[in-house]
């Protein structure tokens, strides 16, 4: 892979470049990579933003909504002259206002059974920061299908989780159905827009979706495959939960299978 970085790239990356465990080649790595953030909310604004600081080459960011008021509370990408505009389209705005030497491609459609098989075809990794089960599993299942990484993480109230799915790259890896097998039923667990969300809560979340993202890419550190960190903030408490893979598993048994 080159590292034909012009002058102004090696001044941005630099304290990249400075990590042995990155270098000149880890960031021709990111350069080269690409990531589909599915939602431009609380989990995808951080998580894009990141990604697009960071040097990774192609980013795509779906979400059909249009801003609203109350986002704004958490959803760090928007600011209120986009009030009423496209959540994807005023993203991919701050993403190119931080790093212009990239690509971004807005996506302001509903992703969907219809949608989803094209979208995670065209990225390497895939981010999902939705906000109901429906999407979720609509979205692993896809993953699972396309052989691409998922990185999935969830915000309620004061607390966090996230985990990485590549049941592609290991037959002993999980993938997000089995973890959770099936949704839960409708009124069991409350949205965001029912319960609340501590703003900061999502922030910390969609970072460190992307520095997965950008591990995952790089090949470096423990990969979060097999494992969901769970965090609490009021009590400031991280814990890791082994996640181990259901050879009975609807969502990845035929692909272990084969």
């Amino acid at each position: 892979m080159t590292m034909d970085f012009s002058d102004s790239e090696i001044v941005r990356y630099s304290r990249h470049i400075l990590l042995r465990e990155i270098g000149g080649t880890g960031q021709a790595k990111l350069r080269g990579a690409s990531v589909l953030i599915i939602g431009a909310g609380g989990l995808g604004s951080p998580a894009a933003l990141y990604l697009a600081a960071a040097g990774v080459g192609r980013i795509g960011i779906a979400d059909h909504d249009v801003l609203e008021l109350s986002n704004l509370q958490r959803q760090i990408a928007h600011r209120m002259a986009g009030i009423g505009t496209s959540k994807a389209a005023s993203a991919a705005a701050a993403m190119r206002a931080i790093n212009p030497d990239i690509t971004i491609v807005p996506i302001a459609v509903q992703v969907d059974a219809n949608t989803i098989d094209e979208l995670v075809a065209s990225y390497d990794i895939v981010l999902d920061g939705t906000d109901n089960f429906a999407t979720r599993f609509i979205v692993a299942d896809a993953c699972v299908q396309g052989r691409k990484t998922l990185i999935s993480a969830a915000v309620l109230r004061f607390e966090g989780q996230i985990a990485t799915f590549k049941p592609h790259q290991d037959v002993s890896l999980p993938c997000y159905r089995c973890l959770y097998p099936e949704a839960p039923a409708a009124g069991m667990v409350p949205t965001c827009a029912e319960a609340g969300v501590l703003g900061p809560v999502t922030g910390v979340m969609g970072a460190l979706q992307a520095t997965e993202a950008m591990k995952e890419i790089l090949g470096i550190g423990i990969s979060l495959a097999g494992r969901l960190l769970l965090w609490d903030a009021l009590d400031m408490r991280f814990r890791m939960i082994t996640v181990p893979r259901d050879p009975g598993c609807f969502g990845c048994s035929t692909q272990h299978a084969a």
